[in-house]
């Protein structure tokens, strides 16, 4: 049962976040911000993928940690540059203080959950 309200729980928090950046588009007439959701989702595809890349083969003894030091300085990459974009569009006067601000909260929400997501996900596979 508690697998079930931890799905409902992280599911209305990803809504919550689409919303602030929906809202924080529609403040503004304009819809650039959505770019915030792209490059959040997107965020921990590289460290997953160097992860599975890197995975030590029974006949060798070392693990590629180069490529997994990669995939970890992507994620970062991205998850900061879906922090600058909203600040850049800002300074440059296309969008409002209000709408920067909505559209950082709501692109780390929904980082958070996808982030949640894989991890829950990922301990309920190795339980089987």
């Amino acid at each position: 049962m508690a697998g079930i309200r931890s799905i409902i729980a992280l599911s209305s928090i990803l809504a919550c976040g689409f919303l602030l950046v929906i809202l924080s588009c529609a403040l503004d007439n304009n819809y650039l911000p959505l770019t915030v959701v792209a490059t959040f989702i997107l965020a921990p595809a590289p460290n997953w993928i160097c992860g599975r890349c890197s995975n030590p083969d029974d006949f060798m003894e070392t693990s590629g940690s180069a490529i997994v030091d990669f995939g970890r300085w992507f994620t970062g990459f991205l998850v900061v540059m879906g922090i600058a974009l909203p600040l850049v569009f800002n300074y440059s006067g296309i969008i409002s203080t209000q709408a920067t601000v909505m559209s950082i909260i709501g692109g780390l929400l929904i980082y958070g959950t996808v982030v949640s997501f894989t991890m829950f996900f990922s301990q309920t596979e190795e339980e089987f």
